[in-house]
């Protein structure tokens, strides 16, 4: 059953765009990991300065290996200068169903 970790962060005002752009250079650390299956970026609309990172992981236990690695941890480090607060939820997914769009908006947020 896939495993799925979300972190809610505010981003100090103005670093918005350097935080973007650190979270894409150092995303290869967390979806090249043999047990990652894909992570995902949101900007909260309702909220500012507040973004939402998404994570599936083939099991818990391998999450909890990656996320005890050191290239987490300096991962984790390099997004820290920009972090206001947080929040961190783990879930186990128990269903997922794909909408009619879902083949025609692969890929396009990136």
């Amino acid at each position: 059953m896939t495993f799925r970790v979300m972190l809610r962060m505010e981003i100090e005002p103005g670093k918005e765009a350097a935080f973007e752009r650190v979270w894409r250079a150092g995303g290869t650390v967390v979806t090249g990991h043999p047990a990652n299956l894909g992570q995902s970026l949101a900007r909260a609309t309702d909220e500012e300065n507040t973004y939402y990172i998404v994570s599936d992981w083939v099991d818990e236990a391998r999450f909890r290996e990656f996320e005890n690695s050191p290239a987490h941890l300096e991962h984790r480090a390099t997004l820290h200068p920009f972090r206001r607060s947080g929040a961190f939820h783990t879930m186990e997914l128990v269903a997922h169903l794909d909408g009619t769009a879902a083949d025609e908006t692969v890929g396009r947020a990136g």
